[in-house]
């Protein structure tokens, strides 16, 4: 049977129940004063009260599951919520505004910003460094759209940059940066890249000076169309541009340069819980659901 034949899929009661379950498992709690003591929070009831509504007696405050997450002050029913999240989180190349706006009958207007709320909760903050003792961690940058503003060049200059690490077997990390020089990309690897680790990268320049304070730096020379010297590769990467550059030009074919680092956060979320590392489609739309808690987007100002 299909996740999508679900209740909570379908139902909006169903779906607050879903998620109340999952974002409190231990029982509802005010996210106006924190209190937790079941005696003290009361569910409300009535013919023209909002579904999943409660009030906590220690503070006075109405709230719902809602509050404090991406959600909140979203009139979209709940259950239609839970539908885009799945969708977007279980779509390799992503998932068109437009593609939402048809499915789940809503207007294009609240199905884009839906994605950007739901790519919000997908973006992780505060990550441990990549890498350790034996690990190999690949840096390497793609070059994606056209900056805005700026006339068409030879070579990469007017291209937005995109730089990415990965560790071989774990997460990837991207970044947009204005461009790839030696000190941008100094900073984000020795931020990111623990010292212990074995760095793979190409020949450019800018990786000479940081790759000295890793424990092995191996570099693979594409221009002489070098591409593997035993575990001296950026394959990894280069995989990973592939998804991503497919699904920016196929699905999504256009995206302004200031939302950039969503999409980013919304295919870094989805490799960095594949089947591969033991996550499937219902995993995956659970831990985003877990991600929109302490996070909010409001529409005028979703950059």
């Amino acid at each position: 049977m299909s996740i999508l034949s679900k209740a909570y899929f379908h139902d909006e009661a169903a779906a607050y129940a879903f998620l109340e379950g999952l974002l409190w498992p231990s029982g509802p709690t005010c996210p106006h004063c924190g209190n937790a003591d079941a005696a003290k929070i009361g569910e409300l009831k009535g013919k023209t009260t909002r579904i999943g509504l409660k009030k906590c007696y220690a503070c006075r405050e109405q709230f719902s599951v809602k509050v404090g997450t991406v959600y909140e002050s979203s009139h979209i029913p709940l259950n239609k919520w839970l539908q885009a999240t799945f969708l977007l989180t279980s779509s390799k190349k992503g998932f068109s505004a437009h593609q939402l706006h048809r499915l789940l009958g809503v207007t294009y207007k609240s199905a884009w910003f839906m994605a950007h709320r739901i790519r919000e909760a997908m973006r992780q903050g505060n990550l441990p460094p990549l890498g350790g003792d034996g690990k190999i961690v690949e840096a390497d940058e793609t070059y994606i759209g056209k900056k805005e503003g700026v006339v068409m060049k030879r070579g990469h200059a007017h291209k937005r940059t995109v730089m990415a690490l990965v560790e071989r077997g774990g997460s990837v990390r991207t970044f947009h940066i204005d461009k790839a020089t030696t000190a941008a990309v100094g900073k984000i690897v020795l931020d990111n890249v623990r010292a212990e680790s074995a760095l793979m990268t190409d020949e450019g320049r800018q990786y000479r000076k940081v790759g000295k304070r890793f424990a092995r730096h191996d570099v693979v020379k594409h221009r002489d169309y070098e591409y593997a010297r035993g575990d001296a590769y950026t394959n990894t990467l280069e995989g990973y541009f592939s998804i991503f550059k497919r699904g920016m030009k196929g699905v999504y074919q256009h995206c302004a340069e200031h939302h950039l680092h969503r999409y980013l956060a919304e295919f870094d979320f989805r490799y960095n819980y594949r089947v591969a590392l033991g996550c499937d489609d219902a995993a995956r739309a659970h831990r985003a659901l877990e991600g929109a808690v302490g996070k909010r987007l409001k529409y005028r100002q979703p950059h």
